[in-house]
């Protein structure tokens, strides 16, 4: 099966023509295809989100279920606003948004002191408009962003979701009798070798496609095997609309404005960080005035989320994976996706049915999908000049900043809340330990040298000063062995003491 693409064209001077690769169209079955891939990747942690906050508040079943639809819904929504745009908002990328997994503790913390759902939406739309505001100062440090800082930073996203991909391959649910079990994990693998075979494939459909076939066929296994239950899909609304404050009109507190503004500004963080990512591996242009839209899509529809029921929006790095494993960069399959989710939000029956979908199914995809991330990471590393600079301590100190919190979560416990919320991410950790590292060894050189460090002699050729003496006018290396201007060999002492002539 070929599929025919058409990309969009910009004319740019006199006969020359001007692409980028994220306008590329492809026909509507297919974005669908694709963009419910997309959906299916995301969908484990934008349920996971209200089904927290909603038990943490301690709602009833009925209105956790409002929460999760208007997750979808907003998600949605704010994912057709970031790629298809508007004047000032959306980055136009390929960039899946939904509910921020960076907020759960804080918005967990605030229905359990007393301050309530209702309060949760308060500080988010007080926070999301001040984000709002800022979000043009965030755009302008994208010249601090050089391939030191972002392929470090994509790095940290894919090591950081590695973990992510492992609970789901166990089942997801730390507290059932089955987590961790043989059958969970087996068929964790039986996906995975499902991706791997159809990526093989030479029909390049399939291939692209592999990720949503293997979750079809896995899915089918567990079925098979008994390990999915499609049982209660039938109970509940086909068909529902979010109602504007269902749970009650927003509440403002200004210790939880606080809470969440610092929230916000993680989000702000990952999500330029996700920009910068996609762009790379989409292969186009990311100045600050797309940065600018992509942060103002983030917050305009984290402004408007508590209104329908759901919380603050952030871009998906797992599926920034998703992009660098099937090629197909075109942001139009995105929206796409957008649009299913709006749809599972409007029809719970259609969101039930995914639901259902086994979590060790993801986990199997999520350990390549994440994977790619780092990857993609490492590729960008690989373009960085390492010779007499600091890039390399850059580089090993901000991962393994950014690795702190993934070994050892209960890291930064002891800490200030405002701190622990902000270091807590794995991202945003790595993000602000490589900016404050470049910014300190490439834009603020007083007091660097040649040999301030180890990590600077080791990372490119050095010759000591009493060999050179040694050498003449015209000495030469040929085939490994030193030649003399007169073309006769020069012996070299083995015991490396001295060099003759």
């Amino acid at each position: 099966m070929n599929i025919k693409r058409k990309s969009a064209t910009a004319v740019a001077g006199k006969g020359q023509q001007s692409t980028r690769p994220e306008d590329e169209r492809l026909p509507i079955g297919s974005s669908f295809a694709y963009g419910f891939q997309h959906v299916l990747t995301m969908y484990g942690g934008i349920v996971a989100v209200p089904l927290i906050v909603g038990q943490a508040a301690g709602l009833p079943p009925a209105d956790i279920g409002v929460l999760i639809a208007a997750a979808l819904f907003m998600g949605g929504l704010a994912t057709i606003l970031q790629t298809v745009g508007i004047p000032f908002f959306g980055s136009q990328l390929p960039l899946v948004q939904g509910v921020s997994f960076a907020g759960v503790a804080t918005m967990v913390a605030i229905v359990t002191t007393g301050g309530g759902i209702q309060s949760v939406f308060g500080a988010v739309i007080v926070s999301a408009a001040i984000g709002l505001l800022i979000a043009p100062v965030f755009s302008k440090i994208v010249r601090f962003f050089p391939p030191v800082v972002t392929g470090t930073v994509i790095t940290t996203i894919g090591l950081t979701l590695m973990p992510v991909a492992a609970n789901w391959a166990m089942g997801g649910n730390r507290r059932a009798e089955n987590y961790g079990n043989i059958e969970n994990i087996g068929l964790a693998a039986i996906t995975l070798a499902l991706v791997l075979l159809l990526s093989k494939l030479g029909n390049a459909t399939i291939s692209r496609l592999s990720i949503l076939l293997a979750m079809v066929i896995g899915t089918l296994v567990a079925v098979a095997t008994g390990m999915a239950n499609f049982s209660k899909v039938g109970e509940g609304p086909i068909a529902a609309f979010p109602t504007p404050f269902h749970l009650g009109a927003p509440t403002f507190e200004i210790a939880a404005i606080i809470s969440m503004l610092i929230v916000v500004l993680v989000i702000l963080t990952e999500t330029m960080a996700d920009i910068l990512a996609v762009g790379e591996i989409v292969g186009t242009k990311v100045d600050s005035k797309r940065i600018a839209a992509g942060l103002r899509a983030d917050m305009g529809s984290s402004l408007l989320a508590p209104v329908f029921g759901s919380f603050t929006q952030s871009a998906f790095a797992q599926n920034v994976g998703l992009v660098a494993v099937t090629k197909i960069k075109s942001r139009y399959v995105v929206a796409a996706g957008g649009v299913i989710l709006v749809i599972l939000g409007l029809l719970p029956i259609l969101g039930r049915v995914v639901a259902a979908v086994p979590t060790a199914v993801l986990g199997g995809a999520g350990i390549v999908l994440f994977g790619t991330v780092a990857a993609s990471g490492i590729r960008t590393l690989a373009k960085v000049e390492y010779k007499n600079n600091m890039n390399l301590i850059i580089v090993a100190t901000s991962i393994g900043f950014g690795m702190i919190p993934i070994a050892a979560p209960a890291f930064y416990d002891k800490f200030p809340d405002w701190f622990a919320t902000i270091f807590h991410s794995g991202i945003s950790s790595a993000a602000v330990m490589a900016i404050l590292l470049n910014l300190l060894f490439n834009h603020l050189k007083a007091g660097n040298s040649e040999n301030q460090s180890v990590f600077v002699a080791g990372t490119g050729r050095v010759v000591q000063e009493q060999d050179i003496k040694c050498l003449m006018e015209g000495d030469r290396f040929e085939g490994g062995k030193l030649i003399d201007c007169d073309g006769k060999e020069v012996r070299v002492d083995s015991s490396a003491k001295a060099i003759e002539h």
